[in-house]
């Protein structure tokens, strides 16, 4: 006769797991599993801290165990994430990321950083390790909205150190040069500037690298998809017709580069530029849409003075659609790399 620790695992196998509709014991996700005194008391490792989905993990396991497995009255369950690690990431680079998402626009002036920036801080403050990239070399806006317009990174054993806020490890060229140097650079200068962005800054072990790329489809993105491998790539657009016209290119030179579209955000979405937009072009497309963001005074003045609105006011509508976001990416992110071959399960590298 089986043990009621295999009838519980037994039964947690038929829990699925929403966005990989795989069940969590061949996923590997449940450990620790003791029965005592008619509780089962187990762990279900997530694939990213910032998982929506644990009330829906408590309902299923509930349903599964509770007046279904002889003997188990009641179940305790503990959380713990580990981010599974593409594959591709750890054999190729030194550095130890798991992932790395590309913030991407057809245009300027669509959100692109704000929407970098709030995501960032909201991966790192569900409990990820998180980096930033500011890849627009030539334009960095990454300083001031976290507030490091006067930061400098310093250099130790020959790496530059990034700085940290938030949560948060930072690198730019906004800390290298004053606010009113121009940065003139040519195709190939703006290729090693982002080389060393990996390369040469002391990044430690990182969940999420985010690169917040120039608008547009030239040297940034090519030069990033070329020397690096992307989990993925996040299209940014207004909802206007005009707007959405050049996040469809950005979107098509991403298929182009063979890197995974992961979804389309619909930044500034309310009464005065509309809404539907991104979420149509996501809906023809057969893209993930990935969340709407209203336009709101309080998103301006945080990345104007530092403060993002998903970490100072997260309650209100803006913030909250912003944490939303982070953790619809994040699934994404998960399902990306967990249904692809190039992926090192979470149980090898935590």
């Amino acid at each position: 006769m089986s043990s009621i620790e295999d009838r519980v695992m037994q039964a947690l196998s038929t829990v699925i797991e929403p966005e990989l509709n795989r069940d969590i014991v061949s996923l590997e996700m449940v450990r620790d599993l003791s029965v005592a005194e008619g509780t089962a008391q187990f762990t279900i490792v997530l694939t990213t801290p910032a998982c929506p989905l644990k009330d829906v993990f408590v309902e299923r396991c509930n349903a599964a165990l509770v007046g279904q497995v002889e003997g188990i009255e009641q179940i305790r369950i503990n959380w713990d994430a580990q981010v599974p690690t593409d594959r591709r990431i750890h054999g190729r680079l030194d550095v130890p990321m798991k992932s790395i998402v590309a913030i991407a626009s057809g245009k300027g002036g669509v959100g692109k950083s704000t929407v970098a920036t709030n995501l960032a801080v909201c991966l790192a403050d569900a409990g990820a390790s998180v980096g930033l990239i500011d890849a627009d070399i030539l334009n960095p806006n990454i300083p001031q909205m976290f507030g490091l317009g006067s930061g400098r990174p310093k250099v130790a054993n020959d790496k530059m150190q990034p700085l940290e806020v938030f949560g948060v490890k930072l690198i730019s060229t906004g800390f290298l040069t004053t606010p009113d140097k121009p940065m003139i650079m040519r195709g190939p200068m703006l290729h090693s500037a982002i080389r060393q962005f990996f390369t040469d800054v002391e990044w430690g072990r990182l969940d999420y690298m985010i690169v917040d790329l120039p608008p547009g489809t030239g040297d940034a993105p090519l030069s990033l998809a070329q020397s690096f491998p992307l989990t993925g790539s996040v299209i940014v657009t207004q909802p206007q017709d005009v707007a959405v016209a050049d996040a469809i290119r950005a979107a098509a030179m991403f298929d182009q580069l063979k890197v995974p579209v992961l979804g389309v955000v619909e930044n500034m979405s309310g009464e005065f530029f509309g809404s539907g937009g991104g979420e149509a072009f996501a809906e023809s497309r057969g893209l993930p849409f990935l969340g709407r963001l209203p336009l709101a005074a309080a998103v301006r003045e945080g990345g104007d003075y530092g403060r993002p609105v998903s970490i100072h006011d997260p309650n209100s509508a803006a913030g909250s659609a912003f944490r939303q976001l982070s953790e619809v990416t994040a699934a994404r992110i998960s399902v990306a790399m967990l249904q692809g071959a190039d992926v090192i399960p979470i149980n090898i590298i935590g």
